[in-house]
């Protein structure tokens, strides 16, 4: 059966609006006033939406933080994956590139990096996904390291090793920066972040190739 459509929009695609309307309601509740006043009924009122449109996408707060999160960690893969393509062929060009995208990506907007850091570990399902997503971006900065560097199959275990605490580490540092705990400016953060993931990859590399 066809669907109905208004004004050349389907119910589909209104459904996926009133959803993403949702989410960026839940971005700015978070983002400024904190997890505690994600409610329905305030959610609904900042997306401009009747209660009912709320249970036609989700049926728990988990299930909008879960989905806040994961919109968040695709557009950091993505920006981080177009900013490594785009660099110059060049260990420190490329880490430096990587990492100014992610981290301008998290602060230029510091609602998305509350809800990453912070609204991500709110609940043990919520960690669990948390470090789940971690564990995907250990493995972009492994197959990156493996194809840049050229290291021959099989891949050695201590790459993933260093890829897993390189980004478990930039998490709890850009956790720290935010709560203001690390006297750095942003640029500084970058430099010494690129310091450290180049140490690394370079060492690593002398050793398996």
């Amino acid at each position: 059966m066809a669907q109905r459509t208004y004004g050349g929009i389907s119910a589909d695609e209104r459904r996926a609006q009133r959803r993403a309307a949702l989410l960026d309601a839940a971005l700015e509740i978070i983002g400024t006033d904190g997890l505690a006043k994600l409610t329905v009924s305030g959610l609904c009122a900042q997306a401009g939406l009747n209660e009912r449109y709320y249970y036609e996408s989700f049926d728990s707060r988990d299930a909008v933080l879960s989905a806040l999160v994961d919109g968040i960690a695709e557009e950091l893969a993505g920006a981080i994956v177009t900013a490594l393509h785009a660099a110059p062929d060049d260990t420190r060009a490329k880490a430096h590139a990587a990492i100014t995208a992610g981290i301008h990506l998290l602060t230029d907007d510091p609602r998305k990096a509350k809800v990453a850091l912070v609204a991500g570990m709110a609940t043990p399902e919520l960690r669990a996904r948390t470090n789940q997503t971690v564990r995907v971006f250990a493995r972009l900065v492994a197959a990156e390291g493996i194809d840049f560097y050229g290291v021959a199959d099989p891949p050695d275990p201590s790459i993933d090793f260093r890829a897993t605490y390189l980004v478990g580490g930039l998490v709890q540092t850009l956790t720290a920066w935010l709560q203001n705990d690390l006297p750095l400016t942003r640029d500084e953060l970058i430099e010494h972040t690129t310091d450290v993931f180049v140490l690394l990859g370079e060492d690593l590399a002398r050793r398996l190739t």
